[in-house]
């Protein structure tokens, strides 16, 4: 039973997303001390020492920073999709329900939904190969790609563990598809699995990784292949407004990011913790793989305005109620925020 008695706290736990993160010293020190230059012109030395320390991490050829991963996605679909193209993605993928349709209105794709398999999130391999299949008519689509997502947001941040992954990967080449992966949290999949990440990219033609989520920067992408597709996606995020001139400001946070992948750990801890925590209080939710807890309700906007109260911030999705731990909640945070809640339910 709700409590209805209203408890006003001043202070806020925020667990709407791992992007909320404020840099810290280490950060803000590094960013005012980048050496720059004007990326467009001549390139800035820290922007292109983040994209090679990228493509390193991942495997890739070469790498390209981008503002946001939506954009990084566009980028990287509009490089590979044609007018009458279709591409394939899971149900709830972030480049179907999450992007307004950019790779239909930007792109120039056909998005097809692919239902999840035996666990949520995850492309069964036989739904890849029937989607891809031989070349209809010549009015009809014509499937290109593959868009794959590790973790999955909507599924509860799921990891797809790398023999999985190659299992799709290795569909889509026989079905003559090329491979997208949306790696938004990718970082968080490679330290779920103890894994280095570019044993998550092996066999794809793009990805995109983020370096706000999670891990601290304030702002940033970044989306990898051949060095032929990063000549073209540069030409494309020009396209949308992406010309970066001194980025090397960002590219610095980027840097002090990538040192902090490890410490992902102690955030899917702390989801661990949380969901357990829930489970006890009542709560139907999922078994974190990473930093995501989804958690059913009866109205999920009336408890999420119960929570807001409580001064636990959430967001709804896929039709429950999410919540994410990040590097600015620590531990006792996760136990004040079980505390209010269970007070909540008093």
């Amino acid at each position: 039973m709700w409590c209805d008695r209203i408890v006003t706290y001043t202070r806020q736990i925020d667990l709407r997303s791992d992007t909320v993160t404020q840099p810290d010293e280490a950060m803000r020190i590094a960013m005012s001390s980048a050496e720059v230059g004007d990326d467009v012109l001549d390139r800035d030395p820290t922007m292109q020492k983040l994209e090679e320390r990228v493509a390193e991490l991942l495997g890739a050829e070469a790498a390209l920073w981008v503002p946001s991963g939506s954009m990084g996605n566009v980028v990287s679909l509009t490089v590979h999709l044609g007018r009458g193209d279709r591409f394939l993605a899971s149900r709830g993928a972030h480049v179907l329900d999450n992007e307004l349709g950019a790779g239909i209105w930007l792109s120039g794709g056909v998005p097809e939904p692919i239902e999840w398999g035996d666990r949520p999130g995850q492309i069964p391999v036989d739904a890849v190969r029937a989607a891809g299949g031989a070349a209809g008519p010549y009015y009809t689509l014509r499937t290109t790609l593959l868009c794959l997502e590790n973790t999955h947001n909507s599924a509860g941040g799921v990891v797809t563990p790398p023999d999985e992954h190659a299992k799709l990967v290795a569909t889509a080449r026989d079905v003559g598809l090329r491979v997208h992966l949306d790696g938004a949290r990718l970082w968080h999949a490679a330290v779920a699995l103890e894994v280095p990440p570019a044993a998550l990219t092996v066999g794809v033609d793009t990805v995109q990784v983020c370096l706000s989520k999670g891990l601290g920067a304030p702002v940033g992408s970044v989306i990898a292949g051949s060095a032929a597709f990063v000549e073209e996606a540069r030409r494309v995020r020009k396209m949308l407004g992406g010309g970066v001139r001194q980025g090397g400001v960002l590219a610095a946070a980027g840097l002090v990011a990538l040192e902090r992948i490890p410490a992902l750990a102690t955030d899917h801890a702390n989801a661990t913790t949380l969901a357990s925590g829930l489970a006890d209080l009542g709560w139907e939710v999922n078994r974190p793989e990473t930093n995501i807890v989804l958690a059913s309700a009866p109205d999920v906007g009336v408890m999420i305005n119960a929570l807001a109260q409580a001064g636990v911030r959430t967001v709804p999705m896929a039709g429950k109620i999410r919540f994410i731990t990040h590097r600015d909640v620590s531990v006792a945070d996760i136990a004040e925020a079980l505390d209010r809640i269970a007070k909540l339910q008093s």
